[in-house]
């Protein structure tokens, strides 16, 4: 009994620590760069664009350094890591299975490709829209193929996801083999490594449709997560129609990561890890830990981000890195044995 007494403290305690980590990072990305503000400057500037006072005629070059270039930047990272941490979240819950990642159904695989037809386009495509289709006809094509098999649904799924992510990165490995090795070639490399560099107000607002509708919707229905892990025949008999909520839910996390990856490109590793850390801040219920989730992963995308631009003089793609961090972290969470937080 005593055990269980502390739950909801530490449901607010993982929140209050991802919060104050996202905002430490926040005030530490505005100033951060090289043409450096002072936090004072970055108050007054983020003031006048609150209260509706900036002009860009007559503001100050580090206003219009901050306005147009760092606060697309940290609104596009912080979306793109809360997008990637929730559905991870989801998805890790829904099979069950701690080592599944937003990608389990194919949407990178989908969005890279999309991104290569884009790219090669001979009258030019738009890239972020082709990723963004084809990232979610991947996952559609994968959820049409479980449907259709007489297994059971979440194997099914998985295995179904798999199929297509291997079609997928085929079809990409082609288009790679096609394309004009000094043009087109590069711009696909670049582009599937990930990154920000593509940050701008209308990649924000592009991004804000898919993300926010879908995030509040994975927060909403976070508690009948809980119920969904439990298997089907479970799920059914308390009541929920798993029919309904598993392809919403599906569809909404979807929508969520092909939106981000079609502007960011490939990112790995947040959606796994981040997930993590959530439980073990919060706990297994994902009505507690989806909003740290969330909340952590936009403070940890921004941090990435941060090094990425900051380590070297010139700016490594976050995809890079966030390999190189996660992976090892990962690693140190299996040897440890993190298993608690499942329980």
């Amino acid at each position: 009994m005593s055990s269980r007494k502390p739950r909801p403290a530490r449901r607010w305690r993982a929140l209050l620590l991802s919060g104050l980590f996202t905002a430490l990072v926040i005030l530490l990305s505005f100033g951060m760069g090289r043409y450096p503000i002072p936090p004072g400057e970055v108050v007054r500037i983020l003031w006048q664009i609150v209260s509706g006072q900036f002009d860009p005629q007559t503001a100050t070059e580090a206003a219009r350094v901050l306005y147009y270039i760092r606060l697309p930047r940290i609104l596009l990272a912080a979306l793109t890591g809360v997008a990637l941490s929730g559905a991870g979240t989801l998805f890790q819950g829904m099979f069950r299975n701690p080592l599944v990642s937003p990608d389990v159904l194919g949407v990178s695989s989908g969005s890279a490709l999309g991104a290569a037809i884009g790219i090669l386009l001979p009258a030019g495509g738009s890239i972020q829209l082709w990723a963004f289709a084809c990232g979610v006809a991947a996952v559609a094509l994968a959820y049409g193929i479980a449907q259709a098999s007489r297994g059971q649904s979440v194997v099914m799924l998985v295995l179904a996801g798999m199929v297509v992510s291997a079609f997928f990165s085929a079809a990409l490995s082609f288009l790679k083999y096609v394309a004009d090795p000094y043009e087109q070639l590069p711009t696909i490399v670049f582009w599937l490594m990930g990154g920000f560099y593509r940050a701008s107000w209308p990649a924000v607002g592009s991004l804000l449709l898919t993300v926010v509708p879908g995030a509040v919707l994975l927060l909403l229905t976070s508690w009948k997560l809980n119920i969904l892990s439990l298997g089907d025949e479970e799920a059914l008999s308390l009541g929920v129609n798993v029919r309904v909520l598993r392809p919403l839910l599906i569809a909404a996390a979807t929508l969520m990561v092909a939106g981000a990856v079609s502007v960011t490109g490939t990112i790995s590793w947040v959606g796994l890890v981040v997930p993590h850390i959530a439980r073990m801040l919060a706990g297994a219920d994902h009505d507690r830990s989806m909003p740290v989730a969330m909340l952590f992963g936009a403070g940890f995308m921004l941090l990435m981000d941060d090094l990425a631009r900051s380590l070297t003089t010139a700016e490594i793609p976050v995809g890079i890195l966030t390999s190189a961090i996660g992976a090892p972290f990962f690693g140190y969470l299996l040897i440890t044995g993190r298993r608690e937080a499942w329980r």
